[in-house]
């Protein structure tokens, strides 16, 4: 396949549930000629990380068929980002299967623990800070090596939120989080600007995924809506009328992945329809 991205080697974390962000940034990188790195964490490992929340093996599997038959390489990988041994391993399985990492998308999230203040637990916190922030970290340093000692540059991508620039109730370690990464990304990209490696932040509003269909029903229970009625609310109080798509984020990161954007870094870009406007 042809296109912007024919030729780089794009890893994408959280990308193995149907529906997803990760499916959709995946397919549109895919659809510019990038190989494709699919990754996720396969099988609950705990208590924090339910089956019905996670990207399985066959949902990955069933992905991986549909990025091939695009015609580009594709290849998938089991990773836990909460493990540092785990995230070099997805790094390692990059190079050692597709030649290098041009592009690194940290996409895997927890959006499903939330809670009232008064009663998030200290494992709770960890949980979320710990796949959120610390992964995305693990993510970027993990990248960040081996772009550096390809010599070739690159680009590193988290997914961050509306959330990485305001507060909201029943959400105080993903706030934080996502809050975070604006610092991380800020600070990462004045180190590795030299290396020509930029680090940007993607801040999409709500997106009616699997896990934003979760939250619709969490959310308008807790403020006695129906869930009709709620999302009325809430394409009320968007500009552009509707919630955001998974592909509006995937075109936004491919974005970024282009070589006319190669001067933009350190950013926390908005992708909310308005919702949003700083």
């Amino acid at each position: 396949m042809t296109g912007k991205l024919a030729g780089k080697v794009a890893v994408i974390t959280g990308s193995g549930r149907r529906g997803g962000l990760g499916e959709a940034i995946a397919k549109r990188l895919a659809s510019d000629g990038a190989t494709i790195v699919l990754s996720d964490i396969g099988t609950s490992r705990d208590s924090a990380t339910p089956d019905d929340m996670i990207g399985t093996l066959s949902e990955m599997d069933a992905i991986k068929a549909d990025i091939s038959a695009l015609g580009v390489p594709v290849s998938s990988a089991f990773c836990d980002v909460r493990s540092w041994d785990e995230v070099r391993a997805l790094a390692d399985h990059a190079v050692d299967t597709h030649g290098g990492i041009d592009i690194w998308v940290n996409n895997a999230g927890i959006g499903y623990i939330m809670k009232p203040l008064l009663e998030v637990t200290p494992g709770d916190w960890g949980a979320v800070i710990d796949v959120n922030l610390t992964g995305a970290f693990y993510g970027l340093r993990a990248a960040a090596e081996r772009m550096i000692s390809r010599g070739k540059g690159g680009r590193i991508i988290n997914i961050a939120s509306q959330a990485a620039k305001s507060g909201f109730a029943c959400a105080q370690a993903y706030t934080a989080s996502k809050h975070g990464l604006v610092g991380l990304a800020r600070s990462a990209a004045i180190e590795l600007g030299e290396h020509g490696i930029t680090v940007n932040n993607i801040c999409p509003n709500h997106v009616t995924t699997g896990l934003g269909a979760w939250q619709n029903q969490y959310f308008a229970e807790r403020q006695g809506k129906t869930l009709t009625q709620y999302m009325a609310d809430m394409a009320g109080r968007i500009p552009m009328g509707r919630p955001g798509l998974p592909e509006d984020t995937a075109h936004a990161v491919a974005f970024l992945c282009q070589p006319e954007s190669g001067y933009i870094t350190a950013e926390s870009m908005n992708v909310s329809g308005g919702e949003e406007p700083h």
